[in-house]
């Protein structure tokens, strides 16, 4: 495979390979085999026996680090390269993480984390993979760009991350304001993968029972379309259109860098596998019951940090198994308070739960203009201070971003969110209910003078 073969490679994937500019950008949709194709395009350049300078891949976290090094790996053997995997390796003096593949030439391919200070003072080529993704791209693109002063490319590959986004900072200035860095700019939305032939490539790799075998290219697009949480979603993350950040309430960026990482064993159990925690647990439960969502969120206080700890979702539950499931909650170690949203059919709910648990433990909230910017605003400040962790989840996403902050003709501030599919952005409030919970005063101090048999 000594020239780009166009029998493997799809032609929005051949044009990346074939660019040479010191400066690439792709904007692109999820899942169109962009990393893949970058790992063979870094493989070919560093097994070159002119190579001198090392390459320098950024990845947003550990396990796609390792993924990169699989599939360079995997090129390296099909292109009957020598290049031996050296493993994972320390970086500098704060003991930063890479995984390494050496060539013959002597040149090394580094996977790295999202941590950009790793790149510090290091010369080669860059890639930056899923570029907004990481937690701060600006800082990541002002520790990066410098290492190609004595050579090499820096490429940037990503979806968009929300209209404030460093990332789509970028792709605005190639636009409209005369690209002054210079970037070979490309852009592939599903669409365009799709009309390229993505479906057909990907069928060779499907099971031949699986129901997407049976689709046509418009038939797939509607399948991916309406696996997303909410429009915005797709419209985003598949058809390279950055989501409106100025009209919501939470912008993506700050969202992003409150989740858990890939891989990380962030949830509770419930019932007999419950185990006691190391911090305070306080729950938030926004009732529904026909139209909207019933939602169960915990969090575990972890000095400054509110962890998230469950998230449950019920859809047309009954009110009785939704008090079993409320009872599981509470029969928790630590479960210090819930706020229950007891607007509507929620009042008796919420009633019964302080009648049987006290309301020490219990506090039952109306929903009103003034409660919901009571509410809000204090979620908005834990993304904003970085003290809250959260499921990379893209139903969460989607309730997040759903909240939009209006101001009324007559000057007052409002709450609002569209009715969709999935809710009344339910997810959101339940967390802000979690979140109240946390902060009531009385809290604890209950907890401490209840006698241990009430405890449950």
């Amino acid at each position: 495979m000594s020239s780009v073969d166009s029998t493997f490679f799809l032609p929005y994937q051949q044009r990346w390979i074939e660019d040479k500019s010191r400066l690439k950008l792709m904007e692109k949709s999820r899942q169109i085999g962009m990393s893949w194709t970058a790992a063979y395009r870094t493989v070919r350049s560093q097994a070159d026996s002119r190579s001198r300078l090392d390459a320098w891949i950024s990845s947003r976290d550990e396990a796609q680090a390792k993924l990169f090094l699989e599939d360079a790996k995997a090129f390296a053997r099909i292109l009957d390269l020598a290049a031996r995997d050296l493993g994972c390796t320390v970086l500098g003096e704060r003991a930063h993480s890479a995984y390494v593949l050496e060539f013959a030439s002597g040149s090394r391919l580094h996977c790295l984390s999202s941590n950009p200070d790793a790149q510090a003072g290091k010369r080669g080529s860059r890639l930056l993979d899923e570029f907004a993704l990481h937690p701060d791209p600006r800082q990541l693109y002002t520790i990066a760009y410098p290492g190609i002063t004595w050579g090499g490319q820096l490429e940037i590959i990503s979806t968009h991350r929300g209209s404030q986004n460093f990332f789509n900072r970028l792709v605005t200035d190639i636009r409209e304001r005369g690209n002054p860095m210079g970037f070979s700019h490309h852009r592939v939305t599903l669409q365009d993968a799709l009309e390229q032939g993505l479906l057909n490539k990907l069928k060779q790799k499907l099971p031949e029972d699986d129901p997407r075998q049976q689709m046509d290219e418009a038939a797939y697009y509607d399948f991916i379309r309406s696996s997303c949480a909410d429009e915005e979603s797709f419209q985003q993350e598949y058809l390279c259109k950055p989501a409106d950040d100025v009209s919501a309430f939470l912008p993506w960026n700050l969202i992003a860098a409150c989740e858990y990482q890939d891989g990380s064993d962030w949830e509770l159990p419930l019932g007999p596998q419950a185990k006691p925690t190391r911090g305070e647990l306080y729950l938030g439960v926004d009732l529904g019951r026909e139209h909207d969502l019933t939602v169960f969120w915990l969090v575990e206080r972890v000095g400054d940090i509110l962890m998230t700890r469950r998230v449950e979702t019920l859809r047309q539950t009954p009110f009785s198994e939704q008090e079993e499931i409320l009872d599981a909650y509470l029969a928790l170690p630590n479960l210090r308070r819930a706020c229950i949203d007891q607007s509507g059919l929620g009042r008796q709910f919420a009633e019964r739960a302080a009648s049987r648990y006290g309301a020490y433990r219990i506090e039952g909230l109306t929903f009103t203009a003034s409660l919901k910017e009571t509410l809000a605003y204090p979620v908005r400040c834990r993304f904003e201070d970085r003290t809250l962790r959260i499921p990379a989840d893209k139903f969460i996403r989607a309730d997040l971003r759903a909240i939009k902050k209006e101001s009324t003709e007559s000057g007052n501030i409002r709450f609002t969110a569209d009715r969709g599919a999935n809710g009344h952005a339910d997810r959101f409030w339940a967390l802000a209910l979690a979140l109240h919970a946390a902060r009531s005063p009385a809290a604890s101090s209950h907890y401490e003078s209840m006698p241990a048999n009430a405890r449950r």
